[in-house]
């Protein structure tokens, strides 16, 4: 590979070290993996370690550290072996609800809140020690309360800047659901990946058949908020786009909001095509199912969903109905988030391994090196669907 030749050529910026709290175990323990067989076989031949390369090439870059609880349900974080010069990365999953902590005998599931306080738990355990301190925090912690309509909390703003202040110097997350929360914290930096390539390739290999022009495929955006992704990804396929928006009736409110009264479609002729419908998440559901739905009714063929982040929040029921009554095809989420096994074991069911992905950005930032082409996957994707047949 190339950019093997390329890194060790550079000096990392320290020794690299990752902790994966609890929530992320499994994508961390393959991150791992990774730069573990990648880091060996760049030292392998004619490159002898140096100082500058000591501690490179290790049989793990995991660090041991860990959040027990007390009985009341406090916790405090231990950070097991020595972190100092580490260019440190920490990985958290605030949306791992399968975590479970006792508070004097009774079990209470973690929630986003206990998730991201362990994070800080764990930053105030280093101490100031490590030589930089980059979080990779997949779903954006309260990326939903992210603006001010009425006198309500800025959330999301508020958790960036504690993680400011605390000594994080850069956040990566994927998809932010507002990629604009950036503002509250002008001086760090902050990524939003998107993960429209392991989407591309995890439908190609799912569904060979799939004819990519835009005669046969469309994508789709099930709301205003979604389009900036539909468009992206539209283009990169080389297909047609189209979006639905939701007509309300701004008189009546109804638990809490205006009722829809239609879904009005803004877009060319979906008849007889395969739709993508795209979105950052998927909540309770609702809004995917409504927007098969009413393509179903304009005549389109196959309906595959890709969201980010499936929380299913409301159960796999919808879900489930919607495929036996031939309304969706396929639904493909990361695995940036928890997924039960339950989830994984759907047939229409599809996972977007980011393993490899993340790695990869670690491996660049570690050496200082340009993760452009990550952030800006075009040329990529074009290999791929090349690599597939599809141009």
């Amino acid at each position: 590979m190339s950019f093997q030749e390329d890194y060790v050529a550079t000096v990392p910026a320290g020794k690299l070290g990752i902790i994966a709290m609890e929530s992320c175990r499994t994508i961390g323990q393959k991150i791992n993996d990774y730069i573990v067989n990648w880091r060996t076989d760049r030292l392998a031949s004619e490159h002898t370690p140096t100082v500058l390369f000591d501690g490179y090439k290790r049989d793990s870059y995991l660090v041991n550290a860990c959040c027990p609880r007390f009985g009341s349900g406090e916790a405090k974080a231990l950070i097991k072996e020595s972190v100092r010069g580490d260019d440190l990365y920490i990985l958290v999953d605030v949306c791992n609800y399968s975590l479970t902590y006792t508070v004097c005998g009774q079990i209470n599931h973690m929630s986003p809140d206990d998730h991201f306080s362990d994070l800080k738990r764990i930053i105030a355990a280093v101490g100031g020690k490590a030589h930089r301190i980059t979080v990779i925090m997949p779903f954006l912690y309260e990326s939903r309360q992210d603006k001010r309509s009425s006198r309500e909390s800025l959330d999301c703003a508020v958790a960036l800047q504690e993680l400011a202040n605390m000594g994080v110097e850069s956040i990566i997350t994927f998809d932010a659901h507002n990629p604009s929360v950036q503002n509250a914290i002008p001086l760090k930096s902050f990524e939003s990946v998107p993960p429209t390539y392991q989407f591309c390739k995890a439908l190609l290999r799912s569904t060979p058949d799939i004819v990519v022009d835009p005669a046969h495929l469309m994508v789709i955006s099930p709301d205003e908020g979604a389009m900036s992704r539909a468009v992206y990804f539209a283009n990169s396929l080389g297909v047609d786009v189209g979006m639905f928006y939701k007509r309300r009736d701004y008189t009546t409110i109804v638990n809490g909001r205006n009722p829809i009264v239609a879904h009005e479609f803004l877009g060319s002729d979906v008849s007889g095509k395969d739709v993508i419908i795209i979105d950052d998440m998927i909540s309770s559901g609702d809004s995917m199912i409504h927007t098969a739905q009413e393509l179903k009714k304009r005549n389109a063929n196959r309906i595959f969903i890709c969201s980010t982040f499936g929380l299913f929040t409301n159960g796999m029921d919808k879900f489930d109905k919607a495929y036996n009554d031939g309304l969706i095809s396929k639904v493909i989420t990361t695995n940036l988030i928890y997924q039960p096994e339950a989830l994984l074991s759907r047939p229409y069911y599809e996972s977007a391994d980011m393993s490899k992905y993340i790695a990869l950005l670690i491996d660049a930032l570690n050496h200082d090196g340009s993760i452009s082409e990550y952030l800006n996957p075009s040329a990529r994707i074009q290999t791929l669907l090349k690599k597939y047949g599809k141009r």
